[in-house]
């Protein structure tokens, strides 16, 4: 999951909202990072998503829900406000988790 998030705000840099309009590609691989943090979200185990309720566990799988189900009416603009203000805010919460600072 922190591969992900942290590849997409990588990608994401320097970047305008306009871009994922104009580069296809770039869209498509943000929006395939965005489906790939969810999933891996969806795949931690319910007694660790209750241990750190920093995470919000339950919008990052429904956004990856919407993502993979919704894929032919993506809505850029909340792909983008999730890449823009809310993956840094994700990372710095799975590093203290991983770095034992959490809770």
């Amino acid at each position: 999951m922190r591969q992900y998030t942290q590849e997409a705000i990588a990608l994401s840099q320097g970047k305008m909202r306009a871009d994922i309009d104009r580069d296809r590609v770039l869209s498509l691989a943000l929006v395939r990072l965005c489906e790939m943090f969810g999933e891996a979200a969806s795949k931690i185990p319910a007694e660790i998503r209750l241990r750190y309720p920093e995470i919000p566990w339950p919008q990052i799988v429904s956004f990856r829900n919407r993502i993979i189900h919704g894929y032919d009416n993506v809505d850029l603009d909340i792909v983008w406000q999730v890449l823009t203000g809310d993956l840094r805010t994700l990372l710095a919460a799975i590093d203290n988790i991983l770095s034992g600072q959490a809770n």
